[in-house]
């Protein structure tokens, strides 16, 4: 229960914080010394090239990395993402939604939230251990978002293919992302530390159950920065139906994907654990940039983003009676 009222607390606070920042400037009740875009990326920023890397580190340092089994872990990722992607796409055509409804819930059903929520409950459930492999898990999240997710959402948009911000482009851009290479640079400097046989210094596990989730409020504030409330209500059905994938379908078939790549026995378990965890994730806001730039039904993905998310409250009780239950 400590675990749950704390991962719910860090979270609901990142995301209030955010909204509230977000609602006094636009009244006037508060001056910010730069713009609400601006104040977001920074934040963004923050947590994504320094924070979180560090802390990455530090974690990657001490974790077990020895069984050639983890190579499967990031592969079981990217299927998670296109399982949620292809269960979205069937459930808008059982709802008989339209070209643009059916782009912004193929986003909802695939784009997860692993790197903020996901990293935190890995943290807090499972220790340095595991959220030392949720950047593993998460290698070809970006990557499948550019070069996979896009290019459908956009598909949907009646647009066809981009010339200028075609999949090629789209890859490119990521090979020279910032975020990305700080991120893989992450994984790269805490692996050859853990292999140089160095011990880590005492302190550095202290310094993580700071970073964490300082790095987690960081990025949730950036989200509530630019959180809107929408109509809800008329895309209840939607929302149902990417709850039930996000948190029912795509964890059922990663966990059998896991288990039958013999993550199970890695660890005692512990791949399998991040696994459902990070699998059973609400939306990622990222969903919301395809409705956004494609002119798909924006207050749908809005909608599901606020639905999953809000829906945490009894999701994670859940996920960590099955974690504790292995």
């Amino acid at each position: 229960m400590s675990k749950f009222v704390y991962s719910l607390s860090v979270i609901a606070f990142g995301l209030a914080l955010g909204y509230l920042i977000q609602v006094a400037a636009g009244r006037g009740r508060i001056r910010l010394p730069l713009s609400i875009d601006a104040l977001r990326k920074s934040l963004q920023r923050g947590a994504l090239l320094f924070v979180n890397p560090v802390a990455i580190v530090g974690a990657v340092w001490v974790v077990n990395v020895g069984s050639v089994k983890l190579a499967a872990l990031p592969l079981v990722g990217v299927f998670a993402l296109l399982a949620g992607g292809a269960l979205a796409l069937t459930a808008a055509k059982l709802l008989n939604l339209g070209h643009k409804k059916t782009g912004a819930l193929f986003g909802c059903g695939s784009f997860t939230n692993i790197g903020s929520v996901g990293a935190l409950v890995c943290f807090v459930v499972l220790g340095e251990a595991g959220f030392a492999l949720v950047p593993i898990y998460k290698m070809f999240e970006e990557l499948f978002y550019y070069a996979v997710g896009f290019p459908i959402a956009k598909y949907f948009s009646g647009k066809g293919a981009a010339e200028e911000e075609g999949t090629g482009w789209r890859v490119k851009r990521l090979l020279r992302d910032p975020f990305i290479l700080t991120a893989l640079a992450s994984i790269l400097i805490g692996g050859l530390l853990n292999f140089s046989g160095l011990e880590r210094p005492a302190f550095y596990g202290a310094l993580n159950r700071i970073l964490v989730p300082l790095g987690t409020v960081m990025l949730l504030t950036s989200i509530g920065l630019a959180m809107r409330f929408r109509r809800v209500r008329g895309y209840l059905r939607e929302s149902a139906a990417v709850a039930a994938i996000k948190f029912a379908l795509v964890p059922i078939l990663a966990m059998a994907l896991a288990y039958s790549a013999g993550l199970g026995t890695v660890e005692d378990g512990l791949p399998l654990k991040v696994v459902l965890i990070l699998s059973s994730m609400p939306v990622a806001f990222n969903a919301l940039i395809p409705p956004s730039i494609y002119d798909l039904d924006l207050d749908l993905a809005n909608s599901c983003w606020l639905v999953t998310t809000a829906l945490l409250i009894v999701v994670l009780p859940i996920q960590l009676w099955l974690v504790d239950s292995f």
